[in-house]
């Protein structure tokens, strides 16, 4: 099942020199698991809250590939030219298998909130 690393950065008043030597190196520390952005900090069309910053999203295989490049050298050695002057949040999470029915989810937790009462 495809996962994603998302990320929700902060803006920043200015781009330090580290930020566009993480955005110059980074794809070379997804190579190795698979990992593609499919979205890069373009702009969002809010309709709902508040969202400050930019959204980053990068697709893997699964989430084996996911954990392995955060967790891999090469990233963890790039992260702190972002981090240090960037600040946002960073998850990865699974997406949905192929013919995914949000409504078969939903009498499901209905069901179980039936049962649980």
């Amino acid at each position: 099942m495809t996962a994603y690393a998302v990320g929700h950065l902060q803006p920043a008043p200015h781009l330090h020199d580290e930020i566009f030597d993480y955005m110059e190196r980074i794809q070379s520390t997804l190579d190795p698991f698979g990992g593609r952005f499919l979205v890069h900090g373009t702009t969002v069309e809010l309709r709902e809250g508040e969202w400050p910053g930019a959204l980053v999203i990068i697709g893997f295989a699964g989430m084996e590939q996911a954990r392995g490049w955060y967790e891999s050298e090469a990233y963890q050695e790039l992260l702190p030219l972002r981090t240090r002057h960037m600040a946002g949040d960073v998850i990865l999470v699974d997406g949905v298998a192929p013919g995914y029915d949000a409504s078969a989810t939903a009498a499901r937790l209905r069901a179980a909130q039936a049962e649980a009462s």
